[in-house]
């Protein structure tokens, strides 16, 4: 890996990130590469200097050995990442249309709907000042209830990336999930799920959704078309950037590291919801959700 870069955050600033949640290889026909929507959020942040920790549970197989090895070279493996001795690792079937939009076949159950109370697992939560998790392994009852337990005894920021991933959640999971959260990114489908059809009143969306579930800070993201973010009662929107898409994997986690890096050091809010917006391109230009990038490719980018 490059050596990691500044935006401008004092990402030195940044201490006890926990991300919490799945880890698995995204198959792309014969080509397999390691994802997962929490580990791509830390292998960001760790790709941008922050500290970070990252909580999971492989199989003892093979692929859950490769997955360590992984883990080990991006300088997230640790403790933190448990290993089942009866569930194997996941590995999930990718699916891109033409427009290099994906959809995703998971196998249930693997080794992380079974993560486990452990205290490493335990301390890390207490000393982090923000914990990072989505809904997708909060699908089966052990690992949700590990998840709510850790949200109740920490007084750390707590950051919510829905990130659905159908069949694989409820409604009332989800709200409560979000009811949980200080700060929520989802998209503009999972939007139309959780608070109705926006039509031209996302905004209006927005503030509905703020009302009913008390987060510091929304932000939907719109693809191609960037982003829109409530915080601290005012919006922000940025346009997006244009690019050629090989692939939307990870695009959504590179834009939620960065958003969290710049929100964590008190960045202003355009400066870096244009940089998030930035860097989740640059992701979609190439294959998979883990490309090593520069400030140089994303200054490149931003013109």
């Amino acid at each position: 890996m490059k050596k990691a870069f500044s935006f401008g955050f004092m990402l030195s600033a940044i201490k006890n990130i926990l991300c919490f949640g799945e880890i698995l290889w995204d198959t792309f026909g014969i080509e397999k590469v390691a994802g997962g929507a929490p580990m791509n959020v830390a292998r960001h942040l760790v790709q941008q200097g922050a500290d970070v920790s990252f909580a999971s549970r492989v199989g003892n197989d093979e692929s859950g050995k490769g997955l360590i090895e992984f883990l080990k070279a991006s300088g997230l493996y640790s403790e933190l990442i448990q290993t089942d001795d009866e569930l194997p690792t996941c590995e999930v079937t990718v699916k891109l249309d033409k427009q290099g939009s994906a959809t995703y076949i998971i196998p249930r159950p693997c080794s992380w709907d079974n993560i486990q109370t452990e205290p490493a697992l335990t301390e890390a939560a207490e000393k982090a000042a923000a914990i990072v998790f989505g809904s997708l392994a909060c699908r089966e009852n052990t690992t949700r209830d590990i998840l709510l337990n850790l949200l109740n005894e920490t007084a750390a920021l707590k950051i919510f990336d829905v990130n659905l991933r159908p069949p694989h959640y409820i409604l009332a999971d989800i709200e409560t999930l979000a009811a949980r959260a200080d700060v929520v990114k989802m998209n503009e489908e999972e939007v139309i799920l959780l608070i109705g059809e926006p039509g031209d009143g996302l905004r209006e969306r927005i503030i509905e959704f703020q009302k009913k579930y008390h987060a510091r800070t929304i932000c939907v993201t719109r693809g191609e078309n960037g982003a829109i973010v409530w915080h601290e009662h005012e919006f922000y929107e940025h346009p997006g950037f244009k690019v050629n898409v090989v692939d939307t994997v990870g695009a959504g986690d590179a834009f939620l590291a960065t958003f969290i890096a710049g929100l964590l050091n008190g960045a202003d809010m355009p400066d870096l919801l244009k940089k998030a917006c930035a860097v989740g391109a640059f992701v979609t230009t190439k294959r998979g959700a883990n490309p090593v990038y520069t400030m140089g490719d994303i200054d490149m980018l931003m013109g």
